[in-house]
Order: structure tokens, then sequence, then C-alpha cells
């Protein structure tokens, strides 16, 4: 790995490091001949170096240390962690195009600088050489040495300790207080898959320069990917790498199409491992079975469940149109809500039964297997009725109506425009609707906003809030519109005034333990 004199010069400012530049060039003109940077250290060969320069140092360049007058040996202080293991912590380069695993492949020799001390002072001096001990997990700092018994081998950062001198002096106390001498060994380190991270083995396998895949979404025993097409001729390998790199994990899979809008679900690939998609998850202290081949799950709605769900006190009532297999319908049935639960999905009817039981609230909601749209139009009409008749004013409680389906969920709004007969009730009092979306607008939460008025046909300004959930793709974001179905919209023989309409009363703008760095709430 070659470098120019300027690469080796720290960040100071254009200025300084021209200056910098002039300093390591014009003294000797012919430095960049003579150094030669292998593995993050700078050396010099022998024929190319006069015997004159062993004595040389040089001082006050920030930063670097060119040349040690005893050991002529020096090392860049400023090299980031990560990138130095890149160089020395990296499998073979013969791995790489590899398609289908061989383990045996990655076996590696390095060469480790280790400080030999008898096996009874171990535990004590480590304390001491936290900054000198190797730091990298999965390879042990402390090991038998092969020619003597009684004596262990600590093995040190071949990165700061490059030679005897490179102990601090508070180490060297310590050495010297436990009769441990400071000179430094070598050791001939063997390296296999084992001591590899996921990252690391897929970087040197897949193409130079292209996209790892480390990420994904787990679910329960599954490892969730979404492959891009310059990774599907390496899938099996990257799944079996998943499994091996993450314990309890025994399935990966890989989804081969977009998620189908009616039963919210997707075709999938199983790369490595087992074929079961029967499985277990924990969430918010919840537990959830379900078969992940027929339902939707995503474990990066964790934060959004648990968001709505304070939203609702107990008493409240919730109508969850999308319910999937209950991640909204159970932890808010467990705050002594009643809850409506609602998917068209035969399968996540099922599991969200189960898993209503499983939670021991199955007495507290109600659960249905019905068109989004009739569901809005049955049961959800004929509760509203009851909720906001005549005797709706003595009612303390709230109604929220939970609509998840981010990719379609904005077109069931329209089953609100005059849903519900008689007087309307008072403003405060009618049903707060939190609708999710997708947008990939430049302005997302006016996106979204415009979405929902051209579907009920009015002005929401005065009566909704947008929430930022999570960046789905790039350019892609799913959001939450939260508003109160104005009463102009929601009953029957209204007259529908866009300018003189009556407002709900504004909503509050909310945070979330996500928006805690960032407001990701926007009121519009």
């Amino acid at each position: 790995m070659k470098h120019e004199v300027r690469d080796l010069i720290p960040e100071q400012g254009a200025d300084r490091r021209d200056e910098l530049e002039w300093i390591l060039r014009r003294p000797f003109g012919f430095l960049r001949r003579c150094l030669k940077v292998e593995n993050g250290r700078i050396t010099e060969p022998e024929s190319l170096i006069p015997l004159a320069w062993t004595s040389l140092i040089l001082h006050r360049v920030p930063g670097i240390f060119l040349l040690d007058q005893r050991k002529r040996v020096s090392t860049m202080t400023e090299i980031e962690t990560s990138q130095r293991d890149s160089e020395l912590f990296s499998p073979p380069s013969d791995v790489r195009g590899m398609t289908k695993l061989d383990r045996t492949a990655f076996k590696k020799t390095v060469t480790i600088p280790v400080l030999k001390v008898k096996k009874e002072i171990v535990d004590k001096l480590m304390r001491s050489l936290k900054r000198a001990a190797l730091q990298r997990p999965g390879i042990k700092r402390v090991i038998e040495d092969p020619e003597d018994e009684e004596s262990r081998l600590i093995m040190l950062d071949p990165y700061k300790m490059i030679t005897d001198d490179s102990f601090e002096k508070a180490e060297l106390s310590i050495l010297e207080q436990l009769n441990v001498s400071p000179q430094i060994s070598k050791y001939n380190l063997e390296l296999t898959y084992e001591n590899f991270k996921s990252e690391e083995i897929l970087r040197a396998v897949l193409p130079e320069g292209q996209d790892v895949t480390s990420g994904f979404s787990r679910v329960g025993h599954i490892a969730h990917l979404n492959l891009r097409d310059h990774q599907l001729p390496f899938k099996h390998l990257i799944g079996q790498v998943m499994i091996d790199k993450n314990p309890g994990i025994t399935s990966a899979v890989n989804k081969i199409n977009n998620i189908d809008n009616t039963y919210r679900n997707f075709q999938m690939e199983v790369l490595s491992g087992e074929e079961n998609m029967m499985t277990k998850v924990r969430e918010n202290n919840y537990t959830y079975e379900f078969d992940f081949s027929k339902v939707y799950w995503n474990p990066r709605l964790s934060t959004e469940h648990s968001r709505i769900t304070e939203l609702l006190k107990p008493g409240d009532v919730l109508f969850d149109v999308f319910a999937g297999v209950g991640p909204f319908a159970i932890p808010v049935a467990k705050k002594n809500c009643t809850v409506f639960a609602n998917d068209l999905n035969p399968e996540s009817y099922k599991w969200l039964l189960h898993n209503c039981k499983l939670n021991k609230v199955d007495k507290k909601v109600k659960v249905f297997n019905l068109d989004g749209k009739d569901f809005l139009k049955g049961p959800v009409r004929e509760e509203l009725m009851q909720q906001l008749g005549p005797l709706s004013k003595e009612r303390k409680h709230s109604v929220h109506i939970v609509m998840n389906l981010p990719a379609k969920a904005i077109e069931f709004l329209g089953a609100f425009k005059a849903l519900l007969d008689g007087q309307p009730c008072s403003s405060e009092l009618l049903p707060l609707v939190h609708c999710y979306s997708f947008s990939k607008d430049a302005n997302p939460a006016k996106d979204v906003q415009q979405q929902a008025e051209a579907v009920l046909g009015i002005s929401l300004d005065a009566c909704s809030s947008i929430h930022l959930v999570r960046n789905v793709a790039p350019n892609k974001e799913m959001l939450c519109i939260t508003l109160r179905i104005p009463a102009a919209v929601l009953y029957k023989n209204q007259t529908l005034d866009l300018e003189n309409h009556e407002d709900p009363p504004p909503l509050k703008r909310q945070r979330t333990d996500e928006a805690l760095s960032e407001e990701k709430t926007i009121t519009v």
C-alpha cells in the first residue's frame, strides 16, 4: 500500500498542511523514495537509509513520528481502529468472488506482538495493560505459552506496541513492580472463519466497492434480508454467514416481491438454514406467535406501536382496522381499553385470536375478519353510533381508530364520509384517526396531508398532525397523519362548507423517544 507524503499528514488546515508537506519534502528530497508503508506502519528499506539517519528524530510535526533513533520504526498516531483492523484482520484476498461458502478458505496467519508473563500475575497485570492489550472480539488476549507451561502470552495491539519502548511510563512501572521484562516478542496467530465478523467476510467476498449486507430484520429465529440485485449471486453464502454470525438465527430469508396489498404478506426465498417459518417474538413485553410466511410483521415498528399505545388511557376505545397479529390491539387491551381489531387476511385473523389468548386479553378484544371498508361501515359505525349518541356528553373516554396499511390506508378514509346519522356530537368527542402512508415527495408531510384532504374533500390544516415514523428506503418515508374527522364529513345531511365549517379542537404536537434528538412530529 503506497501513500503520498501528503496522505501521512493529519488534518491541520490547508496552509498548515502545505507547510508540513514542505518540511517533509525539502530537507530530505529522497524521503518519499525511502519510506515504505506496510499495514499502518512506516518502515525504511535498509539499503536506502544512510547510517546517519539512525540517530535522526523529527520533532514538532503534530501527529507524526517518522523515525525512532533506536529502532528506526514508527507508526501513525491517528489511524482509526476500524481502518487498522481492516488492514490486518481482514480475510485472505483469494476469497473474492466466492459464491458457495468454504470456511476453510478463510485461514490466515498474522504476526502479533506478545508479552511473556508468569500465569499467576496475569489477572493483576491485565488491569494495567488495557491500553496496550489487543482489543479484537473473538480473539483471546491471553494464551498459553507453547514453550513454557508456567507462563502466558498477552496479546498486544500491533499498532500501538511496535517496540519495547512503546509502553507508557505507568505501564513500565507496573511491569517493574511485578518483575516482568518489557521485551516484546512476536507470535504467529492463525485466524480462521470464526475470527472474522460478518461484514468483514462479505466485504472480502463481494465485488470490491459494492454495498455489503450486514444488517437484517430479526423475526424470532429468522433473519429477514432485502438483497439488492448485485448481491443475488451471493445470496446463499450471505444467508449462511448471517446464520453463522448471529446466535439464535437458524433461518435466513430474502423477500422476492413487494408486499401484497390484499393480505400484507410477501413471497420469500429461504437462503440458508431451516425452512420453518413458525416463529415467536417478544415486543414491548408482549409475546406474538405466527407463521412469518403468511402474515405481516415488521420489528422496526416497535417504537410506533408503543407511541400509539401511550396515547390511550384506561377506558378508551380502539378500532384497529388492519390489525395484523395484534401489535397495536394487544398492548392497548392490556391498558383496560375496549378494542375492536380486524384483518382481512385469514391467517392474520387466526394468529390475532391466538395472540389475544396468549397474552390474556381475549376478553377485551373483539376480533373481525373483514375488508377494511366493511369493518368501518359495519362494526365501527355501529359502535360509534352508541359512543357518539345522545349520552356522549357524559362520556369521558376517547375513541381512536388506527389504520396501518401505508400503501393504501388513505384511500379508506373515504369510508368516513356520511358514516353516521343523527345530530353531531361535540367536536372534542370526535374520534381520532391515526392513518399511515408512504411518501416519496420532497415535502412528505405536506404530501400526505394533501392526499388525505383529496379523499375527504376538506381542509385538514386545523385538525391534523403528521408524525414521521421511519425512513423506508432512499427518498421514501413512512408517516402517520393523526386527525379528527370533522363532523361535516362524518355525519349525513351536514352542509360541507369548506370556508366556515367548525374545526375540531387543534391537536397537540406529539413527541416520542425517537424524537428526543430531533422533532419528528410536524403539525401541518
